[in-house]
């Protein structure tokens, strides 16, 4: 293949903030990486790419696209629902991106393994003409059946007496949603990504899977899990309070004042963190002395009545002049969600809620209170490059 002119080639990958199957599913790391990032390094990697554009309605989405290199378009919220295809994001993306690309790719997020060459070699089908669309699909050898109008099982694209063998079988192909290669001209007349001489790309079935539920989300990182290292390499640490330092229980007086519980054994890990130079700290949406108090007994930075904890976090990254990809955040509750989303690596604790240990890159052995803050101290220390020497033992409580 060769072409003997540069062409403009934009992907464009929608992205909602929204999710009825799977909350914040687009955040969802799978190996480390969240799906917007894979996403979007999957498009960077195509040599034929020259823009990506990730289309979304919300600010976390925004904030990690930015971090991987895409541009961002703000999606209205006429566009945002349910309901709402993905041709509308692809054809906004369009009325805001200055002149017009040869070729528009609509990529999607939720198919996680999406190969650069397999990417490129369909953006070429159409650069050079074959097609005016080139799509993802996997080889489908199954027998098909499906119910009449009348109830009755009838078979698919087979007859039913007659079974031959795979290797005797022509494929039919399974559509696999990771992407679209659209002329751009066609696509904007017909306002769908199904138009004029159509082309497959085929994939390998590995390639395929595509994230609809919870379970295809196991089912991926499965496929995709590394051998766990107890090693958390950041350059800084920054906790939630309630539920991380405490066991998420207060005992509560007569006049309302609230008590809480911690564990000695995380203010060691936390005072030996603080000795190898490590930053922390703890950020709180509640206004209590008593986390001021426990900060400030650390020797660790603390803010509280926090509205935004993602804000507050990035506040204090670039305050610090810190890498996102190399802080960690140790949240509990889904409010923390948010605030994970801004860091490289995103961690539980044992006890979390389901859907904050989802979107964890490492969960903890330790429930919090009950030595969490302590197991992710050690785990950072183990990744720093020199151990912290011997010293005289540190009071802390």
């Amino acid at each position: 293949m060769s072409i003997t002119h540069p062409h403009e080639v934009l992907v464009v990958i929608p992205a909602r903030g929204g999710s009825k199957g799977i909350p914040f599913k687009n955040l969802k790391p799978v190996a480390g990486r969240s799906l917007v990032a894979r996403a979007v390094e999957a498009a960077r990697g195509a040599a034929w790419v020259t823009d990506v554009v990730v289309s979304t309605d919300s600010a976390d989405i925004r904030f990690e696209a930015e971090r991987f290199g895409a541009r961002v378009i703000e999606r209205p919220d006429e566009l945002s629902g349910d309901t709402a295809t993905s041709e509308s994001a692809v054809l906004h993306a369009l009325e805001n991106t200055s002149g017009t690309p040869a070729v528009t790719v609509l990529m999607q997020c939720t198919s996680p393994f999406i190969d650069p060459a397999d990417l490129d070699a369909a953006i070429g089908k159409v650069l050079d003409g074959g097609a005016d669309v080139a799509f993802s699909v996997a080889e489908n050898h199954n027998f098909l059946w499906a119910r009449n109008d009348a109830g009755a099982v009838t078979a698919v694209g087979h007859s039913a007496d007659f079974r031959p063998r795979r290797q005797d079988r022509e494929p039919q192909y399974r559509e696999t949603g990771a992407f679209y290669v659209m002329r751009t001209e066609g696509f904007l007349a017909r306002r769908h990504r199904f138009f004029g001489t159509l082309e497959f790309q085929v994939v390998p079935a590995e390639h395929a899977i595509e994230i609809d539920s919870l379970e295809d989300l196991e089912i991926v990182r499965a496929m995709d899990s590394r051998p766990e290292s107890t090693e958390v390499d950041v350059d800084a640490l920054v906790m939630d309070f309630d539920g991380v330092h405490t066991d998420d229980h207060a005992l509560v007086n007569f006049e309302g004042e609230e008590f809480v519980r911690v564990s000695r054994s995380d203010g060691m890990g936390v005072a030996r963190l603080r000795r190898a130079g490590v930053p922390q700290l703890i950020l709180s949406t509640e206004t209590n002395p008593v986390v001021t108090a426990r900060a400030n007994k650390l020797g660790v930075d603390v803010v509280q009545d926090v509205a935004d904890k993602a804000a507050a976090v990035t506040e204090w990254i670039t305050l610090r002049g810190l890498d996102p990809e190399r802080v960690a955040f140790v949240g509990n509750d889904v409010n923390d969600l948010p605030a994970m989303g801004r860091v490289g690596w995103p961690v539980a604790v044992a006890d979390a809620r389901p859907e904050v240990k989802a979107a964890a890159r490492v969960v903890l052995q330790h429930n919090g209170g009950e030595g969490a803050v302590r197991e992710i101290c050690e785990r950072v220390l183990a990744a720093q490059p020199a151990a912290e020497p011997a010293a005289a033992a540190i009071q802390t409580r």
